[in-house]
């Protein structure tokens, strides 16, 4: 229920900002210049560039949303959350004999991490007695009527109603703060209202992440600091990549410029295209160990295919053309390779070479599955297995946040070693 809500926030969200910025930006714009008037992309992205507002809006949306859903201190608003305080219900209670006798719970539920106590409730008179129970939100708890009740113990004792609505046992019924429920064998259980807030174990606030991030930046973690945790995922992914890229591409441009290596190695790439790198981590310890080896065999077998197709394809695309206008001016099949072949297949190099490492920096966290002793996905494995959403979501933001580094890095690289991408 809860992300579907956060779906439809972030969908309205995204709509009413498409408006505004439509209504109020863009119409004050009076742009006539050549670029404006594209209406058709053939491989020039010059013709579509990112609006830099939807940017910002995009990121702040997703930072009002998270500390929204996840009662953060960081932002002004926040969903209905669950309910904390004290709270009570009646229960009317059937002895052996066939009498009935109404008593009060009295309920406080508190917050997980705060230590709470039973309140003292006074037992009144009749068979049925007040009772005192306290449940963590987000929970569920026991009211033990039967063990607090005179008689409760023998047969026939049942409760046969809470504030007023009969129950059986395996139904359920509403209360002013949650929903009682009675278990198979006749015992209530309290679950008080959830509201539309995340539990901390499965969505901690902002500001959780941030004190969680400085303390492994200042202590680290299992032995280890950040830095050596981030250094020893990059070197592993730089070191895969590398490999793939010096055996990928000169293979591309073998299969792109001759039949007999096209003919030889297409089955071989069109079949391990397609099979994820994670399903080759079994087959990579059997051959290669589970030591440093193995996880840069398999971020090389990541990358391999992705520069190999890259490389193949920009060859095949480059236009019959300028090849035959080279000819004709008298070059040499090697000045046609240096100056024709290879500067307008580097695009599509380019564009493989970030998919490449995308894949490589996405297949590392499963690499470190295996016997490793520090990195990013390291990280994350471990805090998993103890159920710290904290870090794990540190070490997802980390991973991004990095890759899109690299991938930033790696457009300017392109944009200074590819001037002419986009250009006849």
């Amino acid at each position: 229920m809860t992300g579907l809500v956060i779906l439809l926030v972030y969908i309205a969200i995204f709509a009413v900002s498409a408006w505004a910025v439509k209504i109020f930006v863009q119409r004050r714009q009076d742009k006539h210049d050549f670029t404006s008037l594209k209406t058709v992309t053939f491989g020039d992205e010059s013709a579509v560039t990112p609006n830099r507002i939807a940017s910002v809006v995009s990121i702040v949306t997703i930072f009002l949303i998270w500390g929204a859903f996840t009662g953060s201190k960081l932002v002004p608003f926040h969903v209905p959350g669950p309910f904390i305080g004290d709270t009570s219900f009646t229960y009317t209670a059937k002895n052996a004999a066939g009498q009935e006798d109404a008593a009060t719970a009295y309920v406080t539920v508190h917050r997980i991490e705060d230590q709470a106590t039973v309140p003292e409730i006074a037992p009144g008179e009749g068979f049925a007695k007040d009772i005192g129970a306290k449940v963590g939100a987000w929970r569920s708890g026991l009211i033990k009527v039967q063990s607090n009740d005179e008689g409760g113990n023998d047969d026939g004792y049942q409760v046969v109603a809470v504030d007023g609505q009969p129950i059986l046992p395996g139904g359920e019924v509403s209360v002013a703060d949650g929903r009682v429920s009675m278990t198979d064998k006749g015992t209530l259980n309290f679950t008080p209202k959830k509201g539309l807030q995340m539990e901390p174990i499965w969505m901690p606030s902002p500001e959780a992440v941030w004190n969680r991030f400085w303390e492994i930046a200042k202590n680290g973690y299992q032995n280890f600091s950040l830095a050596q945790h981030l250094g020893s995922s990059l070197m592993r992914v730089f070191a895969g990549f590398i490999a793939g890229s010096v055996v990928g591409i000169p293979l591309g441009y073998a299969m792109g410029l001759s039949g007999w290596f096209r003919g030889w190695f297409d089955p071989i790439v069109e079949f391990m295209r397609p099979v994820p790198p994670l399903a080759l981590i079994p087959l990579v310890i059997i051959w290669f160990g589970i030591w440093e080896t193995g996880k840069i065999i398999l971020l090389f077998l990541a990358a391999l295919w992705i520069m190999t197709i890259a490389a193949r394809a920009g060859v095949s695309g480059v236009n019959i053309t300028k090849i035959h206008a080279a000819y004709s001016l008298g070059a040499s099949k090697w000045q046609i390779m240096r100056h024709v072949i290879i500067p307008n297949s580097l695009p599509e190099i380019f564009t493989g070479a970030r998919v490449a490492m995308g894949v490589c920096w996405g297949t590392v966290v499963a690499a470190e599955l295996v016997a490793a002793q520090k990195g990013a996905g390291m990280m994350i494995i471990a805090a998993s297995k103890f159920q710290l959403t904290d870090i794990v979501i540190m070490g997802i933001v980390l991973i991004g946040v990095i890759g899109y580094g690299i991938d930033i890095l790696m457009r300017i690289a392109e944009k200074w070693l590819v001037p002419w991408k986009g250009r006849s």
